[in-house]
C-alpha cells in the first residue's frame, strides 16, 4: 500500500500549506529582534523591543493587560476543569440516561459554533440580564467557551480506564468519594493537567469574543495588541506577539507531552 506521498501534488501541497500557516509567524519573531524602527527593513539583531515592552511608554498598559489575561486564563481554566472533570464522570460512569446525546452535542456545542456568533450571542445575553461587562462578563464567557477544551482529553483518559479500579476501592469499603479521590482521580491526572493547559491558553489567547464583553477599560492582552495595531505596526507588537506565540506553542506542548506520559502509564 502506498503512503500518503507517493501521491501526486501531495508534496506540493503541503509545503504550500506549511508556508501559508507558518512564513507570517517566522517573520514577525524575526524582525521581533530588529534593531531598527521599521518592521519591514532590517537593521541588525537587538532585544531592543523586548525591553521596550516592560519599560516603554505602553508598558504599563501591557503589564496590566497581561495581568487581566493570566489571572482570567488561570481562573476559567480551573473552572472549566472542574465542570469537565464533571460532565466526564456523568457521560463516562453515569450510564445510559435520557438525553445523553443531547448532553454530549451541548457540551461540544462551543467548537462548533462559529466563535463571532458566541461572542454576539454571549453580549446579548449579558445585556439582557444586565450584567455590566468588564472582568467577571470575560471570565463567565471563558468559562463557558473553555469547557469543551478541558472536556475532550479528560474524557480521552477517562474512557481508557477501567471501572474495575474502582469497584475494587468499594470492595474494600471505600466510599465513593474516597474510591473518586484515591483512586480514579491519580488515574485521571494527566487528563485534567492536559485539559488544564489547553483551556488555559485558549483564555489566554481569546480576542473575539473577549472583544466583544470586555466593556470600556477593560483590557487583556489580545486587546491590548489589537488596540496598538490600529495605530500602526509597531516593532514592540511583534516582539509581544512572539512572547505570545512562545508562552502558546510551551502550553500545547506541554499538554501534548502529559497525554503522551498518560497514555504509556496506561499502557
Amino acid at each position: 500500500m502506498k503512503g500518503v506521498r507517493h501521491y501526486p501534488g501531495f508534496l506540493t501541497m503541503a509545503v504550500a500549506c506549511l508556508v501559508i500557516l507558518y512564513a507570517p509567524l517566522i517573520v514577525v519573531t524575526v524582525y521581533s529582534f530588529n534593531a531598527s524602527t521599521s518592521i519591514t527593513t532590517w537593521g541588525g539583531f537587538s532585544w531592543r523591543w523586548y525591553g521596550d515592552v516592560f519599560t516603554g511608554p505602553e508598558a504599563p498598559r501591557f503589564k496590566a493587560a497581561a495581568w487581566n489575561s493570566i489571572t482570567i486564563a488561570v481562573l476559567a481554566a480551573s473552572a472549566a476543569t472542574t465542570i469537565a472533570v464533571a460532565a466526564s464522570l456523568a457521560m463516562i460512569r453515569g450510564g445510559r440516561f435520557r438525553g445523553k446525546s443531547a448532553t454530549f452535542a451541548l457540551i461540544n456545542l462551543p467548537l462548533m459554533v462559529p466563535e463571532i456568533v458566541t461572542a454576539v450571542a454571549t453580549l446579548i445575553f449579558f445585556s439582557a440580564i444586565g450584567l455590566v461587562t468588564g472582568y467577571m462578563t470575560i471570565l463567565i464567557a471563558h468559562i463557558v467557551f473553555c469547557i469543551p477544551f478541558a472536556y475532550l482529553p479528560i474524557t480521552a483518559r477517562l474512557q481508557g480506564i477501567e471501572d474495575s479500579y474502582e469497584q475494587a476501592a468499594r470492595d474494600l469499603y471505600a466510599t465513593q468519594w474516597q474510591a473518586f479521590r484515591l483512586v480514579l482521580l491519580p488515574l485521571m491526572l494527566p487528563g485534567v493537567i492536559s485539559g488544564f493547559l489547553l483551556a488555559f491558553i485558549i483564555s489566554l489567547d481569546d480576542f473575539i469574543i473577549t472583544n466583544f464583553v470586555k466593556g470600556a477599560g477593560m483590557e487583556t492582552l489580545p486587546t491590548a495588541i489589537f488596540g496598538s495595531v490600529k495605530q500602526g505596526i509597531k516593532p514592540n507588537i511583534m516582539a509581544i506577539s512572539t512572547m505570545m506565540l512562545a508562552v502558546s506553542v510551551l502550553f500545547v506542548t506541554l499538554s501534548y507531552l502529559v497525554n503522551r506520559i498518560g497514555q504509556r502509564t496506561r499502557s
